[in-house]
């Protein structure tokens, strides 16, 4: 089963440990949540919003809008790991009743978290929001490497090198989604720099995901 991110993870998973047994509404979003973000990058929109749809109803029980604000971030971390970027528009008309840590964790996402925020981020989303960029291939977690690499990307930080670790992370886990966004962007990268045999290479890549039953 996927991993959440850790900052996103913290409340869900607070009371696993914990006697007695966790609430029913904690287990039960935590899973409809693993099992979107995970629809999501393997491309199964219909199954990502059928089961974000239930994370939401689980965790609106609670009155608490914190919690459906990281839900929010949750959805919104999969789409930038997947190269879609836009301003998390639901998060945002819960901001006003979130925490720091997840408004922190928003102005990372969209890769302009202050030094102050970063101060809230756990420590490897710290390092990056400092500007270090050293430890992402080290990432243990592939979900939160491939934020860390669509956050790099959005804020004009990427390197060569976080191309191919991002397209490897996607294609060892089998996320479709961000393997097409990672290969397609190495494919412009190719022809803009006229080596038509890397870009060939990588269209074959796309075809094989695309049309995994072709004759």
């Amino acid at each position: 089963m996927i991993k959440l991110p850790v900052l996103l993870s913290i409340v869900l998973l607070a009371g696993c440990a914990s006697s007695p047994p966790p609430p029913d509404w904690q287990m039960n979003a935590k899973a409809s949540l693993e099992r979107a973000t995970e629809a999501y990058l393997s491309g199964n929109s219909r199954v990502e919003v059928a089961e974000f749809a239930r994370a939401r109803t689980e965790l609106a029980r609670t009155g608490r809008a914190d919690l459906l604000a990281r839900a929010e971030l949750t959805r919104c971390a999969a789409r930038v790991a997947s190269l879609e970027f836009d301003d998390c528009p639901a998060f945002a008309a819960l901001a006003q009743d979130a925490q720091p840590a997840e408004r922190a964790y928003a102005n990372y996402l969209a890769g302009r978290a202050t030094a102050v925020e970063a101060a809230l981020l756990p420590s490897a989303q710290r390092e990056l929001a400092n500007g270090g960029t050293a430890g992402i291939a080290a990432m243990p977690d592939p979900l939160s490497r491939l934020v860390a690499a669509g956050v790099l990307l959005r804020s004009g930080r990427a390197e060569p090198g976080l191309y191919v670790v991002a397209a490897d992370t996607a294609s060892a886990q089998g996320w479709s989604r961000p393997l097409l966004a990672w290969l397609q962007l190495q494919v412009r990268r190719a022809e803009a720099a006229g080596d038509a045999e890397l870009a060939a290479r990588q269209r074959r890549r796309i075809e094989l995901v695309l049309n995994p039953v072709k004759p």
